[in-house]
């Protein structure tokens, strides 16, 4: 017995941790791949780029985040809702897509996503730092071009 607990618990709660990085990693590197091609141009299947940022958010709830404000939160979906530990409102997740939309149009576009408010949605405080963490907006993207004095 390890002393915590059932014989063998911690060595199925280390198991469990691993396989759901591997889970969480997998599905970010589907996300990146669809976020890629659109990027690239390629013709754009949003219902499996969206499906794809969704199985993300699925696997990244309850992992702790901070806005730009430097505000503590966690997050959990249900159903087609997004529920914010600091907000009684939900995110749904046409509002998300709508996010995700205006994040990749950016990305197209090679315009820094330097905030909360380019997203343009409801929530964007909160999907802000998600999008980071999932690569959604990479770190890059987030900082603000300067401009060259000629």
């Amino acid at each position: 017995m390890d002393g915590w607990g059932l014989p063998g618990e911690n060595d199925k709660l280390a198991e469990h941790a691993v396989q759901m990085e591997s889970r969480r990693q997998r599905a970010i590197e589907s996300l990146h791949q669809a976020i890629d091609q659109e990027c690239a141009g390629m013709p754009r299947d949003k219902t499996k780029s969206e499906m794809y940022l969704w199985n993300a958010l699925i696997l990244f709830q309850d992992v702790p985040f901070v806005t730009s404000k430097n505000l503590h939160f966690t997050y959990s979906i249900r159903g087609y809702e997004m529920f914010v530990s600091r907000k009684d409102k939900s995110i749904t997740r046409s509002t998300v897509n709508l996010a995700f939309d205006m994040a990749i149009r950016l990305l197209r576009e090679d315009i820094p996503i330097s905030g909360p408010k380019k997203l343009g949605t409801f929530g964007a405080s909160y999907l802000y730092p998600i999008f980071i963490h999932i690569g959604v907006i990479p770190p890059e993207k987030t900082k603000k071009r300067r401009k060259s004095i000629s």
